[in-house]
Order: C-alpha cells, then structure tokens, then sequence
C-alpha cells in the first residue's frame, strides 16, 4: 500500500512537471494572478473584519493596481532616460578609461593592458547601439500596426487582473477545498508543513519584496546625491537583485565603482559610493531583513542561484517565477525528513 502511495504521488509530481512544460507559453497571467493573490490576501483578510470579502478584494485590488500603473507611469520612463544617457556616454567612458584608467592599473599595480585597444571596442558598442536602437524601433514599429500582439498583450494583462480578483474573492475557498483532498492519516503532518511552507513563502514574496524596493530606493538616492549619471539605474539593479545575500552588494559597488571612475576621472567619489552600498548592506542587515523576512527563508544563497538558473534552463521565464517558492517549500519537506530520518531507528541504530 505504502508503494502504490509513492508511485501515485510520483506519478502527479511527473504529470505535473510535463504539463507545466507544455504550457509554460500560455501559463504566465496564471501564475502571475496567483502570485499576486497569495502576496495581497492578508491584506483582504484583515479589511474582511469589517466589510464583505467581495468589497474587500475591490478596495485592495484598486489601490494595488493605481500603484503598480504609478510606479510604471514615473519609473519606466526614468529608466528608459538612464539607457539613452548610457548609450550616449559610453564611447567618452570608453577613452576615458583609455586615458586614465589604463595607465592608472599599470602604474599603481603594474598590469599592462595596452595591448587591449579599447577604439575596437567602442566601434563594436557603438555598432550595437545603433542596431539595437533600430531594432528596437522596428519592433515598436510593428507591435503599434499589429493589432494581433497588441490585442495578445492586451489579452494576457486583463486576464492576469481578472484571474487575480477571482483568485483573491475566492482564496480561503480553494485552500479550504485542498485542505478537505488531505488523507485524515496525514493530515496533521501534511497540515504542519503547509503551515511552515506558507510563513517562508509569505516571508520571501511579502518581505523580501519590500527589502528589494527599499534598497533600490535607498541606492538610487544615495548614488544621486553623489552625483553619478547610471545612479537610477544601477540603484535598481542592486535593489532587484538582491533577494541573494550579497549580490546586490557586491554587483551595485561594482557597477557603480566603475561608472564613478569613468564620470568623474577621480577616486575621490568612490568613497562615497562605498558609504551608499555599505549603508544599505547596514540597513538591509539589521534592520529590513530582520523585521520584513526573519529567519524563515532559510535557503543558502548557493541554493537560490541554482534554483533560478534551473528553473529558467526547465521552464523558461515561468521557471524563473516558480524557482524560488518551488525551492522554498522544498526545504521545508526535506527539514521534516531530515527530522524523521534522526528520530527514526535507522539513524539511532
């Protein structure tokens, strides 16, 4: 009997896995409704105290859409005048580390790189830009007198809305439903699991969300009183990029360390750069993660990246999505084994 469980469980793990790579093209508003419903039920559940589920839902749902279209609305364009300066600049970044970075390597620390001649690499950029720039046009060009991808595009967002407000009225339904499919023998473990599976996933969707907008705020601020021109732009990378502890340290400084040596030919501001990142690395430690996330993750960042990268290589851009609330609960099952197998004779024995 206990096999015949296990080939039957194995079997939907299969069944499942095959028809989320069959549908990955059209499961994306899905997933995305999903998400957007499990990260805005709490929110629901409290404004339910004191109005109908339904009333509650569409306030939620407005003010969460007014402030998704305002954040697109004033970031999107910002971002999108971050791209064109870069593209600008880059050929003077490129002869100022020609003329002044180079030398400045290999007189403090003796490498020897002109060899390397940067001309055929701002030629090759600068190539790119232009192409990209056309292409991008092109692309604009044909999505604007294409009513099929318009309306394709059109269709999937309005879905996703219309999926996440049903979702929302009727999420402490669907988890009732799936809470009653439990075998009574297993419902206590299987209980306790979902339990501490919900307060990691709520730990990374709610809190960790909130970590990565403060510091890409935090970032682009500091990096704007410095002066630097990418400073919205590489404020943002960091920001997103960190939900893996340390990357968006480690890959903000980088960025923002280079692109301060080539704006202002000094070392000087990099010091101040150091203080942005240290500051948010300081903030993010003692303070945001500890009160938005806590300690319920519990994933290594090794674990994360692997995640990602085999999520994307599986499924694609839908495996990106589910990599880390799929490796999240993960975890959680293989505590519980791992709790089993120590109390169990085989490890005592």
């Amino acid at each position: 009997m206990i096999d015949t469980n296990k080939g039957l469980w194995l079997s939907i793990l299969l069944v499942t896995g095959l028809l989320i790579y069959l549908l990955a093209p059209i499961l994306m508003p899905f997933i995305s409704a999903a998400i957007l419903a499990y990260i805005a039920d709490p929110l629901v559940d409290q404004l339910e105290k004191k109005m109908s589920r339904t009333l509650a839902v569409s306030i939620v749902f407005i003010v969460l859409s007014l402030l998704a279209v305002l954040l697109i609305i004033v970031l999107l364009p910002l971002l999108e005048k971050q791209f064109l300066v870069l593209a600008e600049k880059l050929p003077l970044y490129l002869d100022r580390a020609q003329n002044y970075l180079i030398p400045l390597l290999k007189e403090q620390l003796g490498v020897d790189v002109t060899r390397f001649d940067l001309n055929v690499l701002k030629h090759s950029l600068s190539t790119y830009w232009r192409t990209a720039g056309g292409i991008a046009a092109n692309i604009i060009g044909s999505i604007s007198h294409s009513g099929l991808v318009l309306a394709g595009w059109t269709g999937n967002f309005l879905l996703m809305l219309v999926v996440t407000f049903y979702l929302l009225r009727d999420w402490d339904i669907l988890v009732a439903r799936v809470h009653a499919l439990i075998p009574r023998r297993n419902e206590k473990a299987v209980a306790r699991i979902a339990r501490e599976a919900d307060e990691v996933l709520g730990a990374f969707f709610r809190g960790q969300l909130l970590v990565m907008l403060v510091l890409a705020a935090v970032y682009s601020t500091g990096l704007m009183l410095v002066g630097l021109d990418m400073a919205l732009l590489i404020g943002t990378l960091s920001g997103l990029v960190s939900f893996v502890p340390y990357l968006g340290f480690i890959i903000g400084i980088l960025v923002a360390g280079v692109a301060t040596v080539m704006q202002f030919q000094d070392v000087t501001p990099l010091l101040y750069v150091g203080g942005v990142f240290l500051f948010g690395q300081l903030l993010e430690g003692m303070f945001l993660t500890p009160l938005l996330v806590g300690d319920k993750i519990g994933l290594h960042p090794v674990a994360v990246i692997f995640a990602i990268l085999a999520g994307g290589q599986l499924f694609g851009f839908v495996g990106i999505l589910l990599a880390l609330p799929v490796a999240a609960v993960i975890a959680v099952i293989l505590r519980h084994v791992h709790e089993r197998y120590t109390s169990s004779e085989l490890y005592t024995e």
